[in-house]
């Protein structure tokens, strides 16, 4: 976990070490692998930092790039039946893995509080993704369902939990890393007053090998930092039909001989994923109502 200047690491005897960072060694992320140097029992200093394979970020409502996890290559985007999911929310994470070239699932919890006919309308909704590719899981933290499946997947990779408020991310992480709660008081103490996990990113290894991050939930995920390319990546069936558009602009509005309007109509694309698109071309963010801040 960073907390700006300072971190808590874990060396290889599973010892959380309280460390400082020096201003020319750079600013830890969640994630990141460092060495460091321990010059009391618990307290350290990061020497250095090493290279990144990966780095997760978002931008902040002043449009600064606001940097979430390093070395991650499993991105688990969490929905729920409630909060309602926010499919352009959804999309967005999408597109931060397609940008990273990192793998991502879909992951339905809280799947024991909705009747059959709830849960068949939520898999219409989420279909096009199983379409494109996507993995989808449906869990419960509440009564362990699916959660060896998702233990399987994570197994030998740097995961991240991400998703809206309250959509149980932290209780999942209960359930899938055993000493969770020791692991927690370990950080606060650790950490010191004012340390708090709920609200910040954190790593716990897990024992199949690999590592679990939680991040805070969200209402609001900017995007402003990615251009257009990087935009259409994470929408590879608006993508493979932009070349047949009859203009090489088309921004696939109203447009004559657009190719991804004409698969809309024959129903080859979902106009759900085109809204998202447009949402994010025109605002560089994905807004659902209140500035982006931690619940």
């Amino acid at each position: 976990a960073s907390y700006g200047a300072e971190s808590i690491a874990e060396v290889d005897d599973g010892r959380l070490i309280r460390c400082i960072t020096r201003r020319r060694t750079g600013r830890t992320l969640c994630g990141d692998r460092v060495e460091l140097r321990e010059h009391a029992p618990g307290e350290g200093t990061v020497e250095r930092i090493r290279p990144r394979d990966t780095l997760l970020e978002r931008t902040n409502y002043r449009g600064r790039n606001r940097p979430l996890a390093a070395n991650v290559d499993l991105l688990l985007i969490v929905i729920a039946p409630l909060p309602e999911p926010d499919l352009q929310i959804l999309d967005g994470y999408l597109v931060l893995a397609a940008q990273l070239d990192i793998a991502a699932a879909i992951v339905l919890n809280k799947s024991d509080l909705i009747d059959a006919e709830e849960l068949s309308l939520l898999h219409e909704r989420l279909q096009p993704y199983s379409g494109l590719g996507y993995r989808r899981l449906e869990t419960s933290a509440h009564t362990g369902a699916g959660l060896d499946t998702l233990w399987q997947l994570i197994s030998g990779h740097t995961a991240i939990l991400v998703g809206q408020s309250g959509v149980g991310k932290s209780s999942m992480v209960n359930r899938l890393v055993p000493d969770h709660q020791a692991r927690t008081r370990t950080l606060s103490r650790v950490g010191g007053q004012g340390r708090h996990t709920t609200t910040t990113t954190t790593l716990y290894p897990v024992p199949s090998g690999g590592a679990l991050i939680d991040s805070p939930g969200i209402r609001i995920l900017r995007l402003g930092q990615l251009s257009e390319t990087m935009l259409e990546r994470g929408f590879p069936e608006i993508r493979s039909r932009s070349p047949d558009c009859r203009f090489r602009d088309c921004r696939h509005r109203n447009e004559p001989g657009c190719a991804v309007l004409a698969a809309i109509e024959r129903g080859h694309i979902a106009a759900s994923r085109l809204r998202s698109f447009h949402r994010l071309l025109d605002a560089g963010s994905l807004a659902t109502g209140d500035p982006d801040r931690p619940a």
